[in-house]
């Protein structure tokens, strides 16, 4: 298997959609369906990537990536987010409280495997 992502998104048919496109091309997929799951999941695993969605029950995006950044364990993981957020500014706004890259939605899966492979890479 190659690198392991996990994915922190609460919708199934998103899930499903990232989960198929990186599996295909190669990567180990770890599923979370909250921030709180993502977190806790992160420090025991720690990933090569996250992809996290913002707005999640129990722990949102934002919160899920204050914490794995504050912590010794996870904060040199790079955490892309999700985000059916895709206003002008909302891209640099994401970048300016952490994220390291992001992916708006719905979900272009001819560019995202270019995108993950980008982050792979530089770790």
């Amino acid at each position: 298997m190659g690198a392991k992502i996990i994915v922190i998104e609460d919708n199934e048919t998103n899930m499903l959609l990232l989960k198929s496109v990186l599996t295909y091309y190669g990567y180990e997929v770890i599923e979370a369906v909250d921030g709180y799951e993502g977190v806790r999941m992160a420090k025991e695993i720690v990933p090569d990537l996250i992809l996290m969605d913002i707005q999640m029950p129990v722990l949102d995006g934002m919160d899920a990536l204050k914490m794995l950044k504050d912590d010794i364990i996870t904060k040199n993981i790079k955490i892309i987010a999700v985000t059916s957020n895709a206003m002008k500014g909302d891209k640099e706004n994401l970048l300016s409280l952490g994220f390291d890259g992001y992916v708006p939605k719905p979900i272009d899966t001819r560019q995202l495997p270019s995108i993950i492979e980008e982050f792979i890479s530089k770790k």
